[in-house]
C-alpha cells in the first residue's frame, strides 16, 4: 500500500494521498458492512476501491475483520494465497 503511494506521488502531488485516503474509505466501508465484499475465496473478500486499480482483500472472523491486503488488480493476482 505504502509502495503504491509513493508510485502514484511521483506521477502527480497529491495522487498518493487520494490513495491512501480511497484506502481508509474503503476499510471504513469494509467494517459497516463486512458481508458486503465480493468473495474471492474460500472465506476472503473483496472491496474494490473508486479511481484505482486495488481492492482491500480481507475477511471476517467471527469476532474481527482481518485486512489480508491492500492488492493490484492487474499484478500478480494471487501472490496474497500465502498470507
Amino acid at each position: 500500500m505504502v509502495e503504491a503511494a509513493r508510485f502514484y506521488e511521483q506521477r502527480q502531488i497529491g495522487l498518493g494521498a487520494d490513495f491512501l485516503a480511497e484506502v481508509e474509505h474503503s476499510i471504513r466501508r469494509v467494517r459497516e458492512n463486512p458481508e458486503a465484499g465480493t468473495p474471492v475465496r474460500r472465506g476472503f473478500r473483496r472491496r474494490l476501491l473508486r479511481r484505482f486499480p486495488h481492492g482491500v482483500l480481507y475477511r471476517v472472523d467471527s469476532d474481527e475483520i482481518v485486512i489480508v491486503a491492500v492488492m493490484h488488480l492487474r499484478r500478480r493476482p494471487d501472490y496474497w494465497h500465502k498470507r
